[in-house]
């Protein structure tokens, strides 16, 4: 059996064990309408925050933890609904039939119960700069995984839908993953992507993404 980790994943890898289908990036994908949705006075009074602080700075040259705390936790904060919460740092593992597949989440959104998220639907991956750089879909793929599996053992559901985002700097860049045949030796990896979004001009769009996602979420629960 394969053993995978999220920060060594490849896309050969990936196209080893998995029915990979990507498809092209969209607006129009139903879970990115967010035509009419209304933000709270408070949201929009902390989102002006938000930016107000990211404005004058010259965000591609902070590092990586200072740009998760100033402008990618913030809004994962912001987003969080009932006993939906938002986590730093989360370790993920999943054994499929001819792999496992593990690693650390840098974020997640998902349900909280007694000090732990459980099956979370939302991964985020931050994008690491310098030397040890690798690209983030890869990464983000192997953690879709990983969620879809464990929403699959706590929910039985036959293809579990769930979300992600990478982002670089603060311009964040959100997928939809589907697995169909989770059990199957080959499963297959549906994959959706957004547009890119600029959290400096843009972190009310993106801000209603997560809270759609989140409301998707729900509903099928």
């Amino acid at each position: 059996m394969a053993k995978l980790t999220f920060s060594n994943l490849s896309k050969a890898d990936l196209k080893r064990l998995v029915n990979l289908q990507e498809k092209p990036a969209q607006s129009s994908y139903s879970w990115l309408q967010v035509e009419g949705m209304v933000l709270t006075e408070v949201e929009r009074q902390r989102l002006q925050f938000i930016q107000s602080d990211l404005v004058n700075l010259q965000v591609h040259l902070l590092n990586e933890p200072t740009l998760w705390a100033r402008a990618i936790y913030p809004l994962l904060l912001l987003a969080e609904r009932d006993s939906i919460q938002a986590w730093a740092g989360v370790p993920l593992y999943a054994r499929y039939a001819q792999f496992e597949i593990e690693g650390v989440a840098d974020g997640v959104l998902g349900k909280s119960a007694t000090g732990f998220v459980e099956a979370p639907f939302f991964v985020v991956v931050e994008t690491k700069r310098g030397v040890e750089n690798q690209n983030p879909l890869f990464q983000l793929y192997g953690q879709l995984l990983a969620a879809a599996w464990l929403n699959w053992e706590t929910e039985g559901l036959p293809s579990p839908e769930v979300f992600g985002c990478y982002t670089i700097a603060d311009v964040w860049t959100f997928v939809r993953a589907e697995v169909e045949g989770i059990e199957q030796d080959v499963p297959t990896l549906r994959i959706e992507y957004s547009q890119e979004y600029g959290e400096k001009c843009e972190a009310d769009t993106i801000l209603k993404i997560l809270k759609k996602i989140i409301g998707l979420k729900q509903d099928q629960r």
